[in-house]
């Protein structure tokens, strides 16, 4: 008897699976760039330590002397009449943003986001790692004066988080390290929208199109890979000295002149494009010093003499700690829960779903953005500033520990994926994993 059945005569489709590795290049792509976060990760703690010592030392009127130092008063007319501390925030985190456009152009071009059934995993649970932080916050400070601050727990520190992954030993999966990394270059890109759309004051339109001359510029000789730096970097710094004249936040202005850079190698004896020559010059710039620097100058809160139990109750503190901590753990856990039982995916072999608690968990830490977020939102130097960088730093340490716990018992698992994942018994320099099919 024939068999009715619909489509009995199909082969079953295997399930999907989430998290599973990636390609051999991805993967050594990722690697290299996790190392140098990893680094930065640790310089950017150094940073904030030093600053957290400085700031609630008998020498705390010096530091603050030397964030509120304007090297050039000439520079009003620009707007360029900046502290110390703001030259950080605005100039040295354009390098920071620069790399992001740049990682973001990859991945959408030659990264895991071209293709859309990967690219949906990472975007999903970066959109619910995004939406629950803040609808918590919001909940917290409804009908108060902190409303401003919604998007403060909603950024992620992918150089913090791999300095915590480095510091309690745990080798992830290589599937959950890309998910990680691609997770907060997502996350990156939502940050930016929202300084650009909602952190925006005095704006001024005719500067704002001025910029776009020289980023145009810029655009078109990297276009035809010419990497001339006596004229990128001068249209560069002219796009962001115009940018952050219009009043819309100068990082932008990075993020703009990444997006520009090729992705696709030019011609064949090219062994990277262009997009990937510049993030391995400009990401260890970025990691140690760019964002070290601005941790130095950001963090610095200081609580000597201050009333912890009206800092420890203050709504935005709440809300900033909540939203990190439970936020992001149940936003991006419970968004990839939902994502796998609508398309019926299933995890990679190798992980479990106590793994992914753990990457949600250490994606609460939210530092850099966080406290950029925190400075536009409230003003830098203002009590709810100060409040917003205790909350920020206390919710990254809880998040961190709480991380910690989760995946310091899968170690010896991740240890014996780890050491699978190097093994190249024909010694052609690509691990046998990848050539399997399993990759």
């Amino acid at each position: 008897m024939t068999d009715r059945t619909p489509h009995a005569d199909r082969p079953e489709r295997p399930n999907r699976r989430f998290f599973s590795r990636t390609s051999w290049p991805e993967a050594r792509f990722l690697a290299d760039v996790l190392r140098t976060e990893t680094v930065g990760g640790g310089l950017l703690l150094l940073g904030a330590v030093i600053a957290l010592v400085w700031a609630n030392s008998p020498w705390e009127p010096a530091y603050a002397a030397l964030g509120a130092w304007v090297p050039w008063s000439g520079g009003a007319a620009l707007h360029l009449d900046l502290s110390l501390a703001a030259w950080a925030a605005d100039g040295l985190l354009a390098i920071f943003f620069f790399v992001v456009g740049l990682e973001l152009k990859r991945e959408f071009v030659a990264g895991e986001l071209r293709d859309p059934r990967r690219a949906a995993l990472p975007v999903v649970a970066a959109v619910g790692g995004m939406a629950a932080p803040a609808l918590i916050y919001l909940a917290v400070n409804a009908g108060g004066d902190g409303l401003r601050g919604w998007a403060i727990p909603t950024a992620t520190d992918i150089a913090f988080a791999l300095a915590v992954l480095a510091v309690i030993g745990s080798h992830l999966p290589q599937g959950l390290r890309a998910f990680l990394l691609t997770l907060a270059v997502v996350d990156d890109l939502l940050a930016i929208t929202i300084i650009a759309m909602f952190y925006t004051d005095d704006f001024s339109p005719l500067p704002l199109l001025a910029a776009l001359a020289p980023i145009a510029l810029f655009g078109l000789l990297v276009q035809r890979r010419k990497t001339w730096w006596w004229a990128l970097i001068p249209l560069a710094v002219t796009a962001w000295t115009l940018m952050h004249a219009s009043g819309v936040h100068a990082t932008v202005a990075g993020v703009l002149l990444g997006f520009t850079v090729p992705v696709l190698r030019g011609k064949a004896g090219d062994s990277h494009g262009l997009a990937e020559h510049l993030e391995h010059r400009w990401r260890p710039i970025s990691a140690g010093f760019a964002v070290p620097i601005f941790a130095f100058f950001a963090a610095g809160v200081s609580l000597r003499g201050a009333d912890l139990g009206a800092i420890a109750t203050d709504p935005i503190v709440i809300g900033v700690v909540a939203g990190l901590v439970l936020g992001k753990a149940v936003g991006i856990f419970g968004s990839t829960f939902l994502l796998a039982r609508f398309t019926r995916a299933q995890l990679d072999e190798d992980i479990t779903w106590a793994d992914l608690l753990g990457v949600a968990l250490l994606a609460g830490i939210g530092f850099t953005v966080s406290l950029l977020i925190g400075e536009l939102a409230f003003g830098p130097g203002s009590a709810a500033d100060d409040n917003v960088k205790a909350a920020v730093l206390t919710g990254s340490v809880i998040a961190a520990l709480l991380a910690a716990v989760v995946l310091v018992r899968r170690n010896a698992a991740y240890r014996r994926i780890a050491e699978a994942e190097r093994v190249d018994a024909d010694h052609d320099g690509v691990p046998d994993v990848y050539q399997r099919g399993e990759g």
